[in-house]
């Protein structure tokens, strides 16, 4: 790896850092084991300083060896540019500031700078989605760039690019995930951005295991093209994928995993499934066993298998595919356990019959002979004539795990064929869209073979691209423009390119060549390397089969072991034959996908021996063809960057390793980056653009109506600093920021003029349906008008009818009853006449009889049918009159039960009256014997009254007035309370008498009234009751008063009791 201390400290900073020392500021130091620690400048003497640094240790130092700080003001700012002092120290403690508050989003410039926590942060959800959406966030996220790339798409018409980069474990593909999710957000509503999320969990299972740095670590790359149409929503997608790592189905590191699909289907089949692919656990299948790591922390295999069946269904994978597809993952894991048994002297083999054997047959549908015979032989065509020849155990070997890697390999190229398909169907697209790039980071392992080396060589050309971009087409465009810009140093790559892609001594020619000699070797194909690449400064020869080589982010030994059998990757024609043979539609599928490889065959050594008749390019050659048109593709795109930073090894969440941060940061660039952003101009604009976009923000008409005239006018209205822009031959250049201000006032002034146009529209509108109103309410007016006009036509025609008919009924009714009543009449006539007539004719007929005898013969006749006539017409009259007679007598009946009924409301009428005139006289009777008996004591008390008083007397004395003493009083009081007992009764008496008459006569008949006479006779009685009641209790209150007044006088009492017994004993009798 390359020193973490930087070569350029001393000229970088050098003009800081005796300022600093002077004025005692705090200052970065350097210790000896890399790190960087805060101190505090104590003293300065010449070329040396004493500092103050944690712990209160003091060291003398070289002065020169010192970083200026930053003010504490500065801690933790979310853009690496406004630190006053862009030093590696700075930018390390200022990254760490914000990663120990979970913030691990920071801006350097226009590159996102994300570093992993290896935990859950709150930043995301559909709260920070619409935050983001509606800029009332404007702190650094995926968000963030995510809608900047959309707006500029939308905005520019020009395709976008998210380029994530970083080693490996840095993040990179949660980080794509966060940027779909922000777009399916954004641009979603059609359903489509649904099935693109789903895609997730698919690919990850499928081209994603576990390594030494990273738990779900992408072993190929993917760039995903997501489309959109003209109203800014999702339209469709599509998937390329590059270089899948085949060697990691057959062979894994300790302490690694295989694909994560292989261990969620051994945990997460049902039992049905299980059955038919007759699947064991993942300990029992040797390519899943010899890592001895079969489960990932926090990690549920059984329910990832759920969510991957659930987004097969979701991306239009039938049932059956399903099925297809897993059973040729077990098909792969039972291949692992072919075992080979020796059958000559030559070390021949042949495949042991065992499960394994059996359950792949079965599972990919062929014989067991055929599978026998492609693992064990390998047919040769040498002249005319087909050799069949017999493998040896190494051979058969390869064969097999050949088989392995390219059925898995066809079967992930398949999946993503089919996704595509789905993402694709029925969308209409606009040439707009945004490419989302996830490839694999940057590796540098214990020891690295053929995937290392073609990963690090995409990293390299993708750190081009970068360079590209922001240092070297940046600075030429400054200095092509015409403008005061002063050149950038940045660390430039190329030379490593070339080491890879030079003609005819790079690495990739020389692998490519040495892999046609069928007698090349990995030790010779080292040799090689050494022979012809020695001179080269980024490459150095190792020992053995081993060479160096090094890249932007640090060097790396790469072991060549096995790069020639990975970059041929030889499938012979045996087990394509096996493959199309078999039952199974994929199988078939695959077969023929690997024979289209096959239509323009590799010419050379290697073609003549017959091995590579499966072959058209090499790995390495088609990967390398894959990545020129990806930088293509990315060439026509506005790129936007996110580095991830990985912050420690171990994957520990809040673990932040200085040195580790500080070389990826120096690999990615990111100081350079900032320094370039600072100093330069990131925004640019032609002038006929910046003309045509806010000319119309002028004020006043220019005079020329050149672009570069209308453009300065524009500045100079703005007011726009002069050192915040720069004039170039065809753009303008401005500083950060600056294009904001006119964009802001650009689209409040187009809201502006939309809310005029809106309002005089909406007038328009108003106006004109109110004129259509008007116009539709006149017209419906005349046309209900016409329809009421015609309708009541029809209506009066039916009035018409209507009384004719019933005119016509009643004559026809009147008419019938006339007719009846005239021929009844003339039947009583008739009948009357007829029996006038027998009683006139019977005298007559007796004294003409003799005469007529002879000669009226003829007139008995005709006389005999006229009285048979006048017969039954008194037959009829008769029964007619009996009928008559019948309704009277029912008549009479009823009459007779109502005068009966009549007479029972008499006598009970009667009963009550003599009842009530009963209870009358007794009350009337009770209040005369009580004047009396009062009378009687008062004269006995004054001896000048007689004993016998009348009622008059009983009057005359309530009003007596004799001696006043205390006896007389309260006898006088008791006499007015009697005398107003007595008025009483004599008012309600005349009441209840007269309501009681009342109700006979209205019984009666004799008087009108709408009332019940009897339920008010009964309210009557009860009213009388009550009375009756009440006043008998107020009578013997009474009473007894007047006995407690004669307690005091003894012997006078006992006679006035025997008195007035005497009294009520005549009276009752």
């Amino acid at each position: 790896m390359r020193s973490s201390v930087p070569s350029c400290t001393e000229s970088k900073w050098g003009d800081t850092t005796t300022y600093t020392a002077k004025k005692k500021l705090q200052s970065w130091y350097q210790l000896p084991n890399g790190t960087w620690e805060l101190g505090k400048v104590l003293s300065t003497l010449g070329a040396e300083s004493v500092i103050s640094i944690s712990g209160d240790k003091v060291l003398k130092v070289n002065s020169e060896s010192l970083l200026p700080a930053n003010p504490d003001i500065l801690d933790g700012v979310d853009d690496l540019m406004q630190l006053s002092y862009l030093n590696e120290p700075s930018v390390l403690f200022n990254l760490q500031y914000r990663y120990n508050q979970d913030v691990i989003y920071t801006k350097a410039g226009p590159v996102l700078v994300a570093i992993n926590p290896f935990k859950e942060v709150p930043l995301y959800g559909n709260g920070y989605i619409e935050a983001y959406k509606r800029k009332s966030i404007d702190s650094p996220h995926v968000y963030a760039i995510t809608d900047t790339a959309m707006r500029e798409m939308i905005r520019d018409e020009v395709n976008q690019s998210i380029i994530i980069s970083g080693e490996s474990g840095a993040g990179k593909t949660e980080t794509a995930k966060i940027a779909m999710q922000y777009l399916a957000a954004l641009g979603g509503g059609s359903g489509i951005e649904y099935e693109i999320l789903k895609t997730n969990p698919i690919l990850e299972a499928f081209g994603n295991a576990k390594t030494l740095r990273n738990d779900n670590s992408s072993r190929f790359g993917k760039l995903i093209e997501i489309h959109f149409g003209e109203t800014g929503k999702i339209s469709g997608a599509k998937i390329q994928t590059f270089l899948l790592e085949k060697s990691r189905v057959v062979q894994c590191a300790e302490g690694e995993r295989s694909y994560h699909v292989f261990y969620q289907l051994c945990a997460g089949a049902p039992s049905t499934l299980r059955g038919k692919l007759n699947l064991k656990s993942a300990n029992e299948y040797k390519y899943l066993r010899q890592s001895n790591c079969y489960s990932i922390s926090g990690v549920n295999d059984a329910e990832q298998f759920s969510i991957v069946v659930d987004a097969l269904d979701i991306v239009h994978v039938s049932k059956a595919d399903q099925e297809s597809v897993f059973a040729m993952l077990a098909a792969v894991l039972w291949l692992g356990n072919i075992s080979f048994t020796v059958i000559d002297n030559e070390n021949h083999v042949e495949p042991v019959e065992d499960e394994g054997l059996t359950a792949v047959a079965k599972l990919i549908g062929c014989t067991i002979v055929e599978l026998k015979l492609a693992l064990s032989t390998r047919k040769m065509k040498v002249g005319n004539d087909n050799i069949v020849q017999k493998l040896t155990l190494s051979q058969a070997i390869d064969a097999r795990d050949a088989l392995a890697k390219s059925i898995y390999s066809c079967l992930f190229d398949w999946l993503v064929e089919q996704i595509n398909k789905s993402l694709s169907v029925g969308k209409r697209r606009t040439g707009r869209s945004i490419s989302i790039l996830d490839i694999y980071g940057f590796e540098s392992f214990d020891r690295n073979s053929f995937e290392q080396f073609c990963i690090n060589y995409a990293n390299e050309r993708l750190q081009q691209h970068f360079n590209r971009h922001l240092f070297k087409l940046e600075q030429e465009e400054y200095i092509q423009d015409g403008i005061d810009w002063a050149k950038v140093d940045f660390e430039d790559n190329q030379d490593c390119l070339n080491l890879f892609e030079k003609k005819p001594l790079g690495l990739l020619s020389l692998l490519d060549e040495e892999s046609t000699f069928p007698n090349g070797t990995d030790l010779t194909f080292a040799n090689k390397l050494k022979q012809h690449l020695d001179s080269n400064s980024c490459f150095r020869g190792e020992r053995g089969k081993a060479f160096s080589v090094c890249h932007y982010a640090g060097e790396v030994m790469y072991d060549t072991t096995g790069f020639l059998e990975k970059n041929r990757d030889l499938l012979h024609l045996d087990s394509i034959q096996l493959l199309s043979s078999c039952t199974c539609h994929l199988p078939q599928i695959f077969a023929s996908n690997l024979r289209a490889q096959t239509d323009k065959p590799v010419l050379g050594a290697l073609y003549k021996s017959g091995g590579a008749d499966s072959q058209k390019l090499s790995v390495a050659a088609k990967f390398k063809g894959q990545l020129f048109q990806l930088m293509q593709r990315l060439e026509s795109t506005t790129p936007h960057f996110i580095r991830c930073i990985k912050p420690n090894n171990s994957q520990s969440p809040g673990m932040y390793e200085q040195g580790l941060v500080l070389q990826q940061l120096r690999c990615c660039g990111v100081l350079e980056v900032v320094r370039i952003s600072r100093s330069g101009f990131p925004t640019r604009m032609s002038h006929q653009k910046f003309a045509r976009r806010y000319g119309f923000l002028l004020l006043d008409n220019v005079v020329s109506q050149e672009p570069l005239s209308v453009s300065v006018a524009i500045l100079h209205q703005f007011n726009i600093l002069p050192e915040m822009y720069q004039v170039g031959y065809t753009k303008l250049f401005f500083r950060t920021g600056q294009i904001g201000v006119l964009e802001d006032t650009r689209i409040r002034t187009l809201h502006g003029i939309l809310r005029v146009q809106s309002c005089f529209r909406g007038h328009q509108a108003r106006c004109y349906f109110k004129e259509l109103r008007r116009g539709i309410a006149t017209l419906q007016s005349f046309v209900r008008g016409e329809k009421t006009r015609k309708e009541y036509a029809v209506l009066l025609q039916k009035h018409k009818a209507a009384v004719c008919i019933q005119k016509l009924t009643r004559c026809r009714i009147n008419r019938k009853r006339l007719v009846d009543v005239r021929e009844a009449s003339i039947l009583i006539q008739t009948v009357i006449r007829g029996w006038l007539v027998r009683r006139c004719s019977g005298d007559v007929g007796l004294q003409q009889f003799g005469s007529r005898k002879g000669n009226e013969s003829d007139e008995v006749l005709v006389k005999s049918s006229f009285l048979a006539e006048l017969q039954r017409r008194v037959l009829k009259a008769e029964a007619g009159l009996r009928e008559k007679e019948e309704e009277n007598d029912i008549l009479h009946q009823r009459l007779r039960q109502y005068e009966g009924r009549w007479s029972e409301y008499e006598l009970k009428m009667k009963s009550m009256e003599e009842v009530w005139q009963k209870q009358m006289r007794s009350l009337q009777s009770s209040l005369s014997i009580a004047k009396k008996s009062l009378a009687v004591d008062d004269s006995e008390r004054n001896s000048d009254a007689s004993t016998n008083l009348n009622d008059e007397s009983w009057d005359t004395g309530s009003n007596f007035k004799g001696p006043e003493n205390n006896g007389l009083r309260p006898m006088n009081a008791s006499l007015s309370v009697i005398s107003r007992l007595a008025e009483e009764f004599e008012q309600r008496s005349q009441v209840f008498g007269d309501d009681a008459k009342f109700l006979v006569e209205v019984k009666s008949g004799q008087v009108e009234a709408g009332l019940n006479p009897d339920r008010e006779l009964r309210r009557l009685k009860q009213m009388f009751e009550a009375w009756k009641k009440d006043y008998g209790e107020r009578l013997r209150e009474t009473k007894v008063i007047l006995h407690k007044l004669g307690n005091d006088e003894g012997a006078s009492l006992k006679m006035r009791k025997k008195w007035w017994g005497r009294r009520n004993s005549l009276r009752i009798n």
